[in-house]
């Protein structure tokens, strides 16, 4: 009989397959592992997918603060509950799961805490055949998807979440920026901003990633690399209510530009590095609204899922790899080309 809530459920040891990274600017490699006994409130998912994101390539390069070693990366996963520890109720066994993997969030809806941090470092993470969470992490897994899309929504998914509901409180008929679309948080922030019945306008830097953002129901779009893209933008579309960016650098100020007076700017990376200039009277005159954001609050996870299975929205995947390739998943994210999650299958 499986264990009832309230027995402990770890009294087998799970030796399993995992990825380890040793040292800054190795390759992943698979080791053997033992899972340590799970406390209380802690499950073991057995994943069968998890997917990347560029905090494990930036982990890679020793570009993330708070390094040890050694790391099993990985943030994103989904599987299905393989024991329970003490005091879980047994529901959960056996069950398809996504891992929300926001650990320690926080009282506050507002901001996370001091002791907020992300599966994947310190916490061993899910390019690996078992992980162990709390079941508090749980959520189960919308029905129309599939372990590799299922396995695609946890960081990004939140993350895109929070910056457009609960932070830029997005609503229907307004007009939508997203920045840098190709992205997994860029797509869906896309996909997420058509359910929610926004006029969504794109930019990039590939007219290749403008073309597949309109046929997945972007209204217009315009090249950043093009000189004076912006008031090429203001001049197709106007002014925008919403504006959400992960870039920063240089072309922030045109984004205030592009807001109209009272609009929401919101942003969660920097990945060009910090404005060179912000326009402050613009801001203040105009009154915008310039609101930072990361990942999300277990709320947020929680109302995201939710989302998605009543939408029936299913995530942009560019592909899927094997267990063992995950080195080359990271190649070809650190070359930029990609459209939507790649993703490994750990499992059948």
């Amino acid at each position: 009989m499986p264990p009832r809530a309230g027995e402990p459920g770890d009294s087998m040891s799970l030796s399993y397959r995992a990825f380890s990274l040793d040292a800054v600017g190795e390759p992943f490699k698979i080791r053997q592992m033992d899972l340590p006994g799970l406390k209380t409130g802690e499950v073991a998912v057995r994943l069968q997918a998890a997917s990347l994101n560029h905090r494990d390539l930036w982990i890679q390069k020793g570009q993330y603060a708070g390094l040890k070693f050694p790391i099993v990366p990985g943030s994103d996963g989904a599987g299905t509950v393989e024991k329970i520890g003490f005091g879980v109720d047994a529901a959960w066994l056996g069950r398809k799961v996504v891992i929300n993997p926001s650990l320690d969030w926080g009282p506050s809806q507002e901001a996370q805490g001091k002791d907020f941090r992300i599966l994947g470092l310190p916490d061993p993470g899910t390019f690996a055949q078992f992980v162990k969470v709390p079941a508090a992490n749980l959520a189960p897994m919308p029905a129309h998807l599939s372990f590799e899309e299922a396995a695609s929504l946890p960081l990004a998914g939140t993350t895109a979440y929070r910056a457009l509901f609960t932070r830029g409180r997005i609503a229907p008929g307004e007009k939508l920026l997203i920045t840098g679309i190709g992205g997994g948080v860029a797509l869906f922030l896309l996909r997420f901003g058509l359910a929610a019945k926004a006029r969504v306008f794109v930019t990039s830097g590939s007219d290749e990633k403008l073309a597949k953002a309109m046929e997945l129901g972007a209204e217009g779009g315009v090249n950043y690399k093009h000189e004076k893209w912006a008031e090429s933008l203001l001049e197709k579309a106007g002014h925008f209510d919403c504006i959400i960016d992960s870039a920063g650098g240089p072309g922030f100020s045109n984004l205030c530009d592009l807001s109209r007076p009272g609009g929401r700017l919101v942003f969660f990376g920097a990945t060009l590095g910090n404005p060179q200039e912000v326009p402050l009277r613009k801001v203040f005159w105009r009154q915008l609204n310039l609101l930072g954001t990361t990942m999300g609050s277990p709320q947020d996870f929680e109302a995201m899922i939710k989302f998605v299975a009543h939408t029936e929205i299913r995530p942009v995947i560019d592909g899927v790899y094997p267990f063992e390739q995950a080195d080359e998943a990271l190649r070809r994210m650190d070359a930029g080309g990609q459209f939507g999650k790649l993703v490994l299958r750990i499992s059948e």
